[in-house]
């Protein structure tokens, strides 16, 4: 396997470089020798860990930054044009790399596996980066999540093989040449940039043809989109098709899936034979990203039952279904999910491992534009829990929508029977929370913003 720096890359700068896809890439270049440095806009643990491995991290974005020696620049989509380190690359006509181009040169050279999908590509990525590890196959990785602690959403293995998730929110993952691609589901989503249901398969028909000649694409058989993608490919040459799911038709099938509390047992037949392994992650979207995994490593050559065992052994990533602690007989879990039909699939999943205790979600929605669109459906996926505090909108790159608020959610939940209040400040949830919950119950943060930091937050106002 190839550990060159890519041309270009030796004395690269990331803009933003604290971001959970730029740090990834950022970490694996130092590993891989290169003299990183990079900007973020503020202290995070992330960036503590980028600095452990030699990576040069700047607070604030200034042109004065930007090292003299520097030899391009690196972005995702969310810096803007007038950032001032950028500005100042355009002067000094440094290459400027979209992060996909880069983590793209990093996987050339290896046999790739890229995890595609609306939503479960984090958790897929890393059930299955974790799984190859700890078969010893020493796999290199890029996951949009951290594992176990900050800094551990990618590495540098030794092995040939290379796990990466795959970002549809930009088109950038028509970058990449994977011999074994996954799509988990197709949805409309990230509205800024695609207008219609069919833009989105369009891109990902465009991902999909850059899998290699003799590649495979392992691929939802149960979901309504990816169900379409599949037929506008079927036939295509020079590519392998793997249904999964629960359908009759998969070509690796769910035969059972069996709750248990905050984990679940999953049977699969594959090859003609019945395997049965753990997930120690609950819910039924979780089971199938499992077996997503298990039918993208035997694709990449892994025995079925090593894998399966392997995956046996996962335990899950950070911010999806978290578990954060526990005070006065409360627990309280941390979710990612945003789009509805993660909050649906996240608040059902917690349903079945609640008990007799109550379901209490603190909610974050994350984008103008997501909210104008999904308003509606965000509230109805919020009335699946027992009580909610909605939060102000967490804007991220967006500016703020006339008349698109907050407010939009809430009328939609209770129109759909939930129990439900605006919080506007974060400092005022953990009171809040405090006067709500009681033993037995479960406080569900949720969002894709700064809504992670209320847990240790809550637990503490929770202690006695």
């Amino acid at each position: 396997m190839t550990t060159a720096i890519p041309p270009a890359m030796e004395r690269p700068h990331f803009i933003g470089v604290g971001g959970a896809g730029m740090s990834g890439i950022a970490k694996l270049l130092a590993q891989r020798g290169a003299r990183v440095g990079g900007s973020d806009s503020r202290e995070s643990e992330t960036v503590a860990a980028l600095r452990a491995v030699g990576v040069d991290v700047r607070i604030g974005h200034r042109a004065d930054q930007l090292a003299p020696d520097a030899s391009c620049v690196v972005v995702s989509s969310a810096i803007r044009q007038d950032n001032p380190e950028l500005v100042e690359a355009a002067g000094r006509a440094l290459p400027v790399i979209h992060r996909a181009e880069a983590l793209a040169a990093l996987m050339a050279g290896t046999r790739a596996v890229a995890v595609a999908g609306t939503h479960g590509k984090t958790t897929t990525t890393s059930m299955l980066a974790v799984s190859l590890t700890a078969l010893g196959l020493s796999p290199s990785y890029a996951i949009g999540g951290d594992l176990d602690a900050p800094g551990s959403n990618a590495a540098q293995g030794t092995g040939g093989l290379f796990v990466a998730e795959a970002d549809e929110s930009d088109r950038s993952f028509h970058h990449y040449r994977p011999e074994v691609a996954i799509v988990l589901n197709v949805e409309l989503d990230h509205h800024a940039n695609y207008a219609s249901m069919d833009e989105i398969h369009e891109s990902f028909e465009t991902f999909v043809e850059r899998v290699r000649p003799g590649g495979t694409l392992v691929v939802n058989a149960d979901q309504e989109g990816a169900r379409e993608l599949t037929s506008r490919l079927t036939g295509r040459a020079g590519l392998n098709i793997v249904t999964y799911g629960e359908a009759p038709d998969a070509d690796v099938r769910v035969v059972r899936l069996l709750p248990k509390g905050l984990t679940s047992e999953v049977t699969v037949v594959i090859d003609g034979g019945e395997l049965t392994f753990d997930v120690a992650v609950p819910g039924r979207h979780y089971a199938h990203n499992a077996v997503a995994a298990l039918a993208a490593g035997v694709a990449a050559g892994v025995p079925a039952a090593d894998l399966a065992r392997a995956l046996g052994g996962y335990t899950g990533v950070r911010r999806r279904l978290q578990p954060k602690g526990e005070a006065a007989g409360v627990r309280v879990i941390d979710s990612y999910a945003h789009h509805p039909t993660e909050m649906a699939a996240d608040l059902e999943a917690i349903r079945s491992g609640a008990g007799e205790g109550r379901v209490l979600v603190v909610f974050q929605p994350h984008l103008f534009s997501r909210t104008k669109e999904l308003a509606t459906e965000m509230g109805q996926a919020l009335a699946l829990a027992d009580s909610c505090l909605v939060l102000e909108i967490y804007p991220a790159r967006e500016d703020p929508i006339p008349g698109v608020t907050s407010e939009l959610i809430i009328e939609s939940a209770r129109v759909h029977g939930a129990t439900v209040e605006a919080v506007a400040e974060m400092d005022a949830v953990p009171d809040t929370v405090a006067g709500i919950a009681r033993p037995g119950d479960l406080v569900l943060t949720m969002g894709a913003g700064d809504v992670t930091e209320l847990g240790p937050r809550i637990l503490a106002r929770l202690a006695p």
